[in-house]
């Protein structure tokens, strides 16, 4: 079963009201579970019949729903809770396709996602939506996706491989798995009433669905007021209890996530833990997870148990990550609970607070037992057109990472990013660097970043610095993921690795390698668009795991830091990025200069 070939309720509502009265026999019936209600927050002895990929019957004898050809599961005192919901997320960031995503995350609970692949979209336009769409619609499981809203995500800021415009938004409307807009980051843009933002929201809004929010700003004036204005309906930046509490306040969902790097679940909970707000207006998500973590280390499953070692009550973090999300994108007749006549989504659990995932059902099949995934993942056929996408005019030399001093001078005052620790903003720093033949040197913790166009093959390169990785000894890491226009960055200590490092990922077709005094000690292959990587999720989870350890040889001390790395071009998350244009003041939203002072 798929969503492609899951029947609507309405199609089968006959079969399941004669199964629900005893007329019919249900495909599977699951006996002797503590089956958790996320409706009233109650453990009920109670039992399931489920046929048609949909729940016929709950309730406290399913006998009457049993025929010869039933198959009965003796759950034997496991709780039987709904399956998990990932309300925000981008396949891309796991460096997976959307089949092998879902491979990796059915085994620990996930039966439902909502995905905004707005990278692809980055690198491939509206094409490139409709392959993950239609990926997506293949799996047994259910994924949903949300049509991009900003590429570029600040316009004027970046070149992007393709656009997004508003035409685009509502021709994809129409598409039978696209269940609104994706995050609106382009918030100054919303703010000051651009145009073609408010078309977007507008083709959503016609068509009968949610737009999604991104306002990843400190500032809860007017701005703030102004943003919820045009009709975001859910926000992931917030980083604190204040943010959490301002948007549930103004109508919004609150959405708290816990991805490979980003820990802001545990600061924001307190407004439900101690302020005792009420719950149904937060949701838990991940945002980005890294392969590593979905094979290591878990999926939503790991947000609820961090949730709840926060303090969260068990039953009112399961809801966060089941009906809440369910219904805040219009599903609550659909998912997210196990009730009549909803999507048949079941995970049997023998706790309910470290959550071991004993046996996961999906539209009505078992598809993982004990850990393993025990049905197949369609692939779509990509086309080459999504495999050739790192587009360099040329190999690079180590000239084009030189960055000029002003004539005469010894030293320099500059511009620095930097890297802030299991979060996504970064600082604005000022430092002073010295000068030698010319050139600005990176010194200490402060080394070079570049930012190499790959998209239409101009052979810019951008230069400036960032601070905050530790890396030491001649070195270089390039990567092809670049959030979100998706060019190159290369980070370096040393302009000859950089060269080696890029011009490797043109060779490859994309992906991250990591150089060391000329060697190359670590690459993941990611030749679909230069993000994605349609290999299993383990294979993946290797070679990045080789990838994190080559960076802490070479100095890297920080959580996670790819996904730091991933972010630096970010241009609509303050404070300081770098995009092909230059470097950009995010707090003001201009370009900004890299030399300050000599």
């Amino acid at each position: 079963m798929s969503p492609e070939t899951l029947p609507s309720w309405p199609e089968v509502a006959a079969d399941l009201i004669a199964i629900a009265a005893g007329r019919a026999s249900a495909t599977t019936v699951i006996r002797g579970a503590k089956v958790a209600n996320v409706h009233t927050r109650e453990i009920l002895n109670w039992q399931i019949a489920i046929a048609h990929g949909r729940f016929a019957y709950v309730g406290p004898d399913a006998s009457h729903c049993i025929g010869p050809e039933t198959e009965v599961i003796e759950a034997e005192g496991l709780f039987a809770i709904p399956g998990l919901c990932d309300a925000h997320m981008h396949v891309e960031s796991g460096m997976l396709t959307p089949a092998e995503f879902c491979a990796a995350v059915i085994p620990h609970g996930t039966t439902a996602m909502f995905t905004d692949p707005h990278e692809i979209a980055n690198v491939l336009g509206l094409p490139g939506v409709r392959l993950m769409h239609d990926e997506a619609r293949m799996q047994p499981c259910s994924m949903f996706v949300q049509m991009p809203s900003c590429a570029p995500s600040a316009p004027g800021l970046e070149t992007t491989g393709h656009e997004i415009t508003p035409d685009d938004v509502a021709e994809a409307m129409a598409w039978p798995g696209i269940i609104g807009l994706g995050e609106m980051m382009n918030f100054p843009g919303v703010v000051h009433g651009d145009p073609k933002m408010l078309a977007e929201m507008a083709a959503t809004a016609r068509a009968g669905k949610t737009i999604g929010g991104h306002y990843a700003s400190p500032d809860l004036g007017p701005a703030f007021h102004a943003y919820v204005a045009g009709g975001p309906a859910d926000d992931h930046e917030g980083t604190c209890e204040a943010d959490a509490i301002a948007r549930v306040r103004q109508g919004m969902r609150s959405m708290m996530r816990l991805g490979s790097a980003w820990y802001d679940v545990e600061t924001q909970i307190t407004a439900v833990t101690e302020k005792g707000l009420d719950p149904r207006n937060f949701i838990l998500c991940t945002d980005d997870c890294m392969a590593g973590t979905l094979v290591n280390d878990g999926h939503m499953n790991r947000v609820y148990t961090h949730a709840v070692a926060c303090g969260c009550d068990p039953m009112v973090a399961l809801q966060m990550c089941t009906i809440n999300t369910a219904t805040h994108f219009g599903l609550e007749r659909e998912l997210g609970s196990i009730a009549p006549g909803r999507r048949a989504d079941v995970i049997l659990t023998s706790d309910l607070a470290t959550l071991p995932i004993h046996r996961v059902i999906a539209l009505g099949q078992t598809v993982a037992l004990d850990g393993k995934l025990v049905v197949d993942c369609p692939h779509l056929n990509w086309p080459g057109s999504a495999r050739d996408t790192v587009n360099m005019a040329r190999d690079l030399t180590d000239a084009d990472f030189e960055i000029a001093a002003p004539p005469g001078a010894n030293d320099a005052t500059v511009r620095v990013i930097g890297v802030v620790e299991n979060q996504a903003p970064t600082k604005a720093l000022s430092r002073d660097l010295p000068v030698r033949d010319g050139l600005i040197e990176g010194t200490g913790d402060t080394c070079q970043i570049a930012l190499v166009e790959r998209h239409r093959a101009t052979g810019g390169v951008v230069n400036a610095f960032v601070s905050g990785f530790g890396y030491s000894g001649p070195m270089a890491m390039a990567s092809t993921v670049a959030h979100d226009s998706h060019h190159m960055i290369v980070v370096g200590t040393d302009r000859a690795n950089m060269a080696l490092a890029a011009n490797r990922l043109r060779e490859v077709g994309g992906g991250v390698t990591l150089f060391a005094e000329g060697r190359e000690r670590a690459l993941v292959e990611l030749p679909i668009a230069g993000l994605m990587s349609d290999s299993p999720a383990a294979e993946v989870a290797a070679k990045a795991s080789a990838l994190m350890q080559a960076m802490r040889q070479a100095g890297c001390t920080l959580n996670n830091a790819y996904m730091q790395h991933s972010l630096l071009a970010l241009v609509v998350i303050p404070e300081l990025r770098i995009s092909d244009l230059g470097l950009v003041d995010v707090t003001k939203f201009e370009l900004t200069e890299l030399i300050e002072s000599t």
